[in-house]
């Protein structure tokens, strides 16, 4: 029994409307408390924001350099082959084998090679000191008396009256400007590892003789670079004495140029190019190339840096963010085209019309104090003109990374040793520099290059004297 087999049915119709006013009622409760925990929800999510801002990492000063990205790795490709160390090509041999029987003492002779094991390492050596002595000898037919030449028979050997010789020499410039040792620690490497002392002045000394013997290669080298049809030029700071100057660089595919001056300014870059440089000249945004009056690229790697800055400082600016993605596509576009194969017409149609899409970006912006476009859109429309030489021009690149790259090892020279302590320093340094990453550029061995035109040089002298 259900407790409702003995109601009537007007009773059972009241029940039946009791319990539908009781469901209609819950019902609108339900209704009430979700609106109030959606408030509530809401409510927590704005404390939580709130929170999250106040209790957050401070805030980096400017000079803090932001974490690198992480890239997402791809799956490392299976090796073809097995790549450890090859065998090289023995210069001794050693047998190692038993003499006699462990067990009853019977001496062993024959056999066969078990298994080798080849062992790579650098012998003590000990410097070499030769004492060349030169014998006079009397001819018994005339009576004359005849000693050897010192310049034929020590050319290969010394430099002049000099007691280092041309390979130490070379040694020392490779160590100081190739693996940018300071002159303390190339003394206590060779005191070290030879057995040779030689004291920090003369070891300065011997730089400027090899700086000096190089001066004519070095001459060589601005030739090349103002003959080069396309020349890629940057500077950094450089301390001579205490004193702020800039080392300036200018570089072409085969061409390393290192030059040092006080100055920072556009007369510089004159000296160094002179009136023979007709070429185009690949550069950052920096005031002092705009003395050059040829064909000019300026670098897009800087420009497209500052720009991605500039969105990330305006996230959350809209027309920023639209402004920039504007300025990268027509670069994007303008790369593209460069690579085409086009006619001499149809490259400067396409320049002129990158060009005026550039400018209409640009112009907006231009006086607008508030505006944080309006910095780069005033570079864009003062160099205008120099953003798209290597749509006409396709063998200049849009990026001044080569005078990057060999600006790189200079800096990072500046960082060990501090500068140059005088003019003659700043001077040696240049050349040295200059030959150094010319040679490697030119994938040469950097010592035996040295070696060899310091060599050259003394031949050269002695069929001068002779």
């Amino acid at each position: 029994m259900s407790g409702l087999d003995g109601l009537t049915r007007e009773e059972l119709i009241a029940l039946v409307l009791k319990l539908h006013e009781t469901v209609v009622s819950q019902q609108a409760e339900i209704a009430e408390l979700r609106a109030t925990v959606q408030v509530q929800a809401e409510r927590i999510s704005q404390l939580e924001e709130e929170v999250s801002k106040l209790s957050g990492p401070k805030a980096k000063p400017g000079w803090v350099k932001p974490n690198a990205k992480g890239t997402k790795k791809t799956p490392r490709k299976g090796r073809l082959q097995s790549f450890a160390r090859h065998n090289l090509l023995a210069t001794g041999v050693q047998y190692h084998a038993v003499g006699k029987c462990p067990d009853c003492g019977m001496k062993l002779t024959g056999g066969s090679v078990k298994w080798k094991h080849q062992v790579v390492d650098t012998p003590v050596i000990r410097v070499e000191v030769t004492d060349h002595l030169f014998v006079e000898r009397r001819c018994g037919a005339c009576g004359k008396r005849w000693t050897p030449d010192a310049g034929s028979v020590l050319g290969e050997v010394v430099v002049g009256k000099r007691s280092i010789g041309i390979g130490l020499m070379s040694l020392i410039a490779y160590l100081k400007t190739s693996c940018r040792m300071p002159i303390r620690p190339i003394r206590k490497l060779l005191c070290s590892l030879f057995g040779v002392d030689i004291s920090s002045g003369e070891i300065a000394e011997l730089l400027h003789a090899v700086a000096k013997i190089g001066q004519g290669e070095y001459e060589v080298l601005l030739e090349k670079v103002r003959g080069s049809p396309v020349l890629h030029g940057d500077e950094t700071g450089w301390r001579e004495n205490g004193k702020n100057g800039y080392l300036w660089s200018f570089s072409t595919p085969q061409v390393r140029y290192f030059t040092y001056n006080h100055s920072r300014g556009g007369a510089v870059v004159k000296e160094a190019l002179g009136d023979e440089f007709a070429g185009a000249l690949v550069s950052d945004f920096y005031g002092g190339y705009n003395i050059y009056d040829g064909v000019k690229q300026r670098c897009w790697v800087h420009y497209i840096r500052d720009l991605k800055a500039l969105r990330e400082k305006h996230v959350d600016n809209r027309s920023v963010v639209f402004w920039v993605e504007g300025v990268l596509a027509v670069y994007w576009r303008a790369r593209d085209c460069a690579k085409m194969d086009l006619s001499d017409i149809d490259r400067c149609r396409f320049r002129q019309s990158f060009e005026a899409k550039l400018q209409r970006l640009a112009d907006p912006y231009l006086k607008l104090k508030n505006a944080p476009q309006r910095v780069l859109a005033q570079r864009i429309d003062r160099f205008l003109g120099e953003l798209f030489t290597f749509v006409q021009c396709p063998e200049v690149p849009s990026e001044n990374n080569a005078a990057e790259r060999a600006i790189r090892p200079a800096v990072i020279a500046r960082k060990v040793s501090g500068g140059t302590r005088s003019p003659k320093g700043s001077k040696t340094s240049s050349v040295l520099r200059s030959l150094f990453e010319t040679w490697t550029l030119q994938e040469r061995n950097g010592l035996a290059a040295c070696r060899e035109m310091i060599i050259n040089a003394n031949r050269s002298s002695a069929l001068a004297t002779g």
